[in-house]
């Protein structure tokens, strides 16, 4: 979910570790590939981890880690691919199931089956037989709408993908980019989902004629298009209905002072697309003995509890607990899409191809 809001205060939450992960490296912040006492970890830019969560695994494991940030999701996936012979670390975090089938054709990972794994549970499990990804956490790609702007107009809210492309919502929705942004595709793969390979096409054509806006990336849709988010309303966004994810009404709650009794953005619950996030051992790390202890200690439950109000995603291990906040302004839709890794991996590039031609033509 690279570019997510996941993810609206990665960049916040994560300004608390940036000492001490910069630290992890040497002085120009280069790292020699032999330094067996640190592990680098390859992510999007929306990773984040609390302070005394990573002191841990250090004090646990004697590695020191260092993060490397490298784009959104689909970026960071890329550059790996290309590197993949000389990787810039030991384990990647950050490749969903939108991109998975990428990753492992090309050989990203070598197999490992984390301690731990038994924990996490079944719906998340990929790739079985050889144990080279391993799921970390999972979130919803929903439509979120702004309360305020329907409230004053006495106008209900959309529900469905079906609602979206009619004529009182013209002109009110922005999303991503499919081909550049995570949720821009998982948004399109909702929709491939619900309508079937021949019917997701004649529904976007409705949603074009229905004024649907679309940008580079979530940054720019949620915090300067979108008029219900507090970046939005700064920003003067006019657009109240955006492609986001179901966990944003939380970070909206959490993050605004004064707080709010109530989440000033909803969610269109018939519009949303489980994605599932999952770590690796990059097949050419130099250390694999610390990627192998970082991917265990990804699985446990001091970190599956800590990601929540971190980087705004469910954690996937039986019996982690989630914030009460997420209880209550962003919980998980009860009947998300999904569809089979194979079935992305068969047909997401043409998919991404169509809807290119189709929408932004």
């Amino acid at each position: 979910m690279g570019n997510t809001i996941k993810r609206l205060t990665a960049a916040v939450v994560g300004l608390g570790m940036a000492g001490t992960l910069a630290a992890c490296g040497s002085s120009d912040g280069s790292q020699e590939s032999g330094d067996s006492k640190t592990v680098t970890l390859v992510s999007h830019d929306s990773w984040a981890a609390s302070e005394d969560v990573i002191a841990a695994f250090e004090k646990q494991s004697g590695y020191k880690v260092r993060v490397l940030k490298d784009g959104d999701a689909g970026q960071a996936v890329n550059k790996a691919i290309l590197t993949k012979d000389n990787p810039q670390g030991d384990v990647f975090f950050g490749v969903d199931n939108t991109l998975l089938s990428r990753a492992l054709d090309n050989g990203l990972f070598q197999p490992y089956e984390a301690k731990g794994a038994e924990q996490i549970k079944a719906e998340y499990r990929v790739d079985q037989d050889e144990h080279r990804v391993t799921p970390i956490d999972t979130g919803d790609i929903c439509v979120n709408y702004d309360k305020k702007y329907f409230a004053d107009r006495k106008l209900e809210p959309p529900k469905s993908f079906d609602d979206l492309v009619k004529p009182q919502y013209k002109n009110l929705l922005v999303t991503e980019n499919a081909a550049s942004s995570s949720p821009g595709l998982g948004f399109v793969l909702g929709t491939a989902a619900q309508y079937g390979d021949t019917g997701w096409e004649s529904y976007w054509k409705k949603l074009k004629a229905n004024g649907v806006k679309v940008v580079d990336g979530w940054e720019q849709a949620y915090n300067q298009e979108f008029s219900g988010s507090a970046s939005g309303k700064k920003a003067k966004g006019d657009r109240p209905l955006v492609v986001s994810y179901a966990s944003s009404p939380p970070a909206e709650v959490l993050y605004a002072k004064p707080k709010p009794t109530s989440a000033p953005t909803g969610v269109a619950e018939g519009t949303c697309f489980r994605q599932v996030e999952y770590a690796g051992l990059l097949s050419n790390a130099q250390n694999t003995k610390g990627g192998k202890a970082l991917l265990d200690f990804l699985v446990s439950k001091r970190f599956q509890e800590d990601m929540p109000l971190n980087m705004f995603v469910y954690p996937v291990t039986e019996g982690a607990q989630v914030p009460p906040e997420f209880v209550k302004y962003g919980p998980q839709a009860k009947d998300p899409e999904t569809m089979a890794p194979a079935k992305i991996a068969d047909q997401r590039d043409q998919w991404v191809k169509s809807w290119t031609s189709l929408v932004l033509k």
